[in-house]
C-alpha cells in the first residue's frame, strides 16, 4: 500500500485511492479563482441598479452558474497539463499533477460541474447568458488544447474571457453594456494577461522556453512593455469616458470627483508590475490581489469615491 501511495504521487497515475477526497477536490476546483466570476455584477453596479433585487439575483444566478463552468474547466486544463504541471514550481502542487487526485475522479468533476453550470444558466437566466457561457466554454477549451501555444494569441484569448464575464452579467441582468466598459475592461484584463506571462517567463533559465507556451526568456522585457502599455490605455480610456461620455452626467451627480479614480488606478497597475519586474509578484495575479491588502484600500478608496460622485 505505502509503495503504490508514493507511485501515485510521484506520476499521478489514474487511481481510486483518494480520487474523491474532500480536501484535494476542493483545492483542485480553485474557488479563489471565483473572484473573476465577480464580474458579472459589474454592469449592474455601474448602471447604479444593484438595489433592483431581481437584477441582482439573476446575477447571483449567473455568478454560480460561471463558477460551476469555471471549475470544471479548471479541472479539465489540469487534465491536459498534468505532465507541464509537475515541472512547474508552483503548479507542481496541483492535486491532479501532485497525484492527490486521481484522473478518473477529476474527469467525473468535471463533467458534473461544467452539466450543473450549464442547466443552472438554462433555468434560471436568459437564453442570451447561456449562450455567452457556452462561447466560454469553447474558448476555454480551444485554450487548453491549442490556443495557450500561440504567442500573443493566448493572452488576447485570457483578456476575452475576462471581458466575457462582464458581457454575460449585462445579459444576465438586462443591462446594456457601455462600448466604453468593453474598450477600458480590454485594456485592464490584457495587462493582467501579459504579467501573467511575464512572470511566468522569469521562472525559466536563460534562453530556455516555456513549457506548452510560444514565449522564451529573453521575451520578458517585450510582455513588460506591452503590459504596462495596455494598463496605461485602460486608465486613458476611463478619462475619455469621464469626459466625453454623456453616460457620465446622466449617472453622477459629481462627476468631476471620477478623475480621482484614475490615479488610483495607475498606482495599482504600476505597482503591480514593479512587483513582477523585482520577481516579488505571483504568477496568478488574480491569487496576489486577493491576499494584497494595498489591493483592498485602493479598491474601497475606488468605491468610496463612485458612491460620493452619485449620491
Amino acid at each position: 500500500m505505502r509503495r503504490g501511495l508514493r507511485e501515485t504521487e510521484t506520476i499521478g497515475a489514474v487511481v481510486d485511492e483518494g480520487a474523491w477526497r474532500a480536501g484535494p477536490l476542493l483545492r483542485a476546483l480553485r474557488a479563489h479563482q471565483w473572484v473573476k466570476n465577480l464580474l458579472v455584477f459589474v454592469p449592474l453596479l455601474l448602471a447604479h441598479r444593484v438595489f433592483e433585487w431581481e437584477l441582482l439575483l439573476r446575477c447571483a444566478w449567473a455568478f454560480a452558474a460561471w463558477s460551476l463552468c469555471a471549475s470544471g474547466g479548471y479541472l479539465f486544463n489540469d487534465l491536459l497539463d498534468a505532465e507541464a504541471d509537475r515541472r512547474h514550481p508552483y503548479k507542481r502542487r496541483r492535486p491532479v499533477a501532485a497525484g492527490a487526485l486521481g484522473v478518473r475522479g477529476a474527469a467525473w468533476a468535471s463533467t458534473a460541474l461544467l452539466a450543473a453550470g450549464l442547466a443552472l444558466a438554462l433555468a434560471w437566466l436568459p437564453a442570451s447568458f447561456g449562450l455567452w457561457l457556452l462561447l466560454y466554454l469553447a474558448l476555454t477549451v480551444a485554450y487548453t488544447t491549442f490556443l495557450k501555444r500561440l504567442v500573443v494569441v493566448d493572452v488576447l484569448v485570457l483578456a476575452a474571457l475576462y471581458t466575457l464575464r462582464v458581457l454575460a452579467g449585462g445579459h444576465a441582468a438586462g443591462v446594456e453594456v457601455s462600448p466604453w466598459l468593453l474598450a477600458f475592461s480590454m485594456f485592464l484584463f490584457l495587462s493582467l494577461a501579459f504579467v501573467k506571462r511575464y512572470t511566468e517567463l522569469r521562472t525559466v533559465a536563460d534562453g530556455a522556453a516555456l513549457a506548452r507556451r510560444g514565449y522564451a526568456a529573453p521575451d520578458a522585457e517585450l510582455l513588460r512593455n506591452f503590459g504596462t502599455a495596455s494598463g496605461y490605455l485602460s486608465v486613458l480610456v476611463l478619462a475619455l469616458y469621464i469626459n466625453q461620455s454623456r453616460e457620465v452626467t446622466h449617472l453622477y451627480r459629481r462627476p468631476e470627483l471620477l478623475w480621482l479614480i484614475g490615479p488610483c488606478l495607475l498606482y495599482w497597475l504600476t505597482r503591480v508590475w514593479l512587483l513582477a519586474h523585482r520577481g516579488r509578484l505571483h504568477d496568478d495575479p488574480v491569487v496576489f490581489t486577493v491576499k494584497d491588502p494595498t489591493s483592498y484600500a485602493l479598491g474601497a478608496a475606488v468605491a468610496l469615491l463612485i458612491i460620493v460622485a452619485t449620491v
